[in-house]
């Protein structure tokens, strides 16, 4: 009976696994599961996959890595689901940017199972759905930006189609963890319209680089003139304080020099014979002034009496002391001083 019974389990064991999908065997799936095992009573789930258990045709329970014991022919291995991060190629397409610019775009994305349940339940070819979503996704992304904010905001771009696949997959116990744009191909004419604008755009930076260097020429030129004009106003200004300095350095030693001469003068004029030395200067200064009368210039203005020495000396003498009378006196009146006699009062007689 018993060897029976077995017999009868081992027929409907082999039958099931003839009859059962293999949804995970083709070639493409088999980066996301193994090979379905065999119902062997003491099984062992590897690190990083989960098995998922069907009793009687319902799911029963999820078997975790290590030692789990089944019971034959009622227990049947459905899916196995790895749990390690998945890469999946997303092939080429065509995608229209918001300048209705045609694009072909390949990407690369990651992702990872995360409820073995809703992978093996949620969805029938997890990897088909999760590539429909990532290039319908990358498509619409693409329509909201122009051709030139494609490959400026690529970064932005490849989260926003992670954040979108993330919404829907979240269903399927899948979560997207990054996105990568491969590589995008341009039409041809778009191409060279793209490489003229950036020849352009150099030549206008040569342009505006050289117009920035002449400018700082002309400014360092114009700063240096400027500072060699102050440089030279400030010597030229120190030269001619310098110079009035020493003028007035100089009138002021010919007028002490001419002070000292004159109080010397005075000193020997008011000494005896001081008048015949008077007499003396101005005749020798008459002399030496008609001496040099035709030096200077052709006409000359002479006096009738040219050669009367002694009349000119004499008449020099009369002036000088017709002028210092006048100051004799004021200095006399300066040093007398009135003498108030005291009055005396006569002893009166009674």
């Amino acid at each position: 009976m018993l060897r029976t019974l077995c017999r009868a389990g081992g027929a409907v064991f082999k039958s099931s696994q003839r009859t059962a999908p293999r949804l995970w065997a083709s070639p493409v799936q088999q980066r996301w599961a193994s090979r379905l095992p065999m119902n062997t009573v003491v099984l062992f789930v590897p690190q990083q996959e989960a098995w998922v258990v069907e009793r009687m045709g319902r799911f029963y329970r999820i078997l975790e890595p290590g030692l789990n014991f089944l019971i034959p022919i009622l227990d049947r291995i459905r899916y196995v689901q790895s749990l390690k991060e998945i890469v999946i190629d997303i092939p080429e397409q065509s995608a229209v940017s918001l300048d209705n610019v045609t694009l072909q775009i390949d990407g690369v994305l990651y992702l990872r199972i995360l409820d073995p349940f809703k992978a093996s339940y949620g969805v029938e070819d997890p990897e088909y759905a999760v590539t429909q979503l990532a290039q319908t996704t990358m498509r619409s992304e693409l329509g909201k930006l122009t051709l030139d904010k494609v490959f400026r905001e690529r970064e932005s771009l490849n989260l926003n189609i992670v954040h979108a696949i993330n919404q829907a997959s979240d269903e399927w116990g899948i979560r997207c963890l990054r996105y990568e744009i491969k590589d995008i191909q341009l039409p041809p004419r778009v191409k060279e319209s793209m490489q003229m604008q950036v020849e352009a755009e150099r030549r206008k930076r040569a342009t505006v680089l050289e117009s920035e260097g002449t400018r700082e020429a002309a400014i360092n030129v114009a700063e240096g003139r400027k500072q060699a004009q102050i440089l030279a106003s400030e010597g030229e200004k120190a030269e001619q304080i310098n110079k009035a300095s020493g003028e007035a350095q100089a009138v002021l030693a010919k007028a002490e020099a001419k002070s000292k001469a004159i109080r010397l003068l005075s000193d020997a004029l008011a000494e005896q014979n001081g008048n015949a030395a008077a007499s003396l200067s101005v005749a020798e200064q008459y002399v030496s002034a008609f001496s040099n009368l035709a030096k200077e210039s052709n006409t000359v203005l002479l006096p009738s009496n040219t050669g009367d020495v002694s009349g000119m000396v004499t008449q020099a003498m009369t002036i000088y002391s017709t002028l210092s009378k006048p100051r004799l006196k004021s200095e006399s009146t300066k040093t007398e001083e009135p003498i108030e006699e005291p009055s005396v009062q006569s002893p009166s007689t009674h």
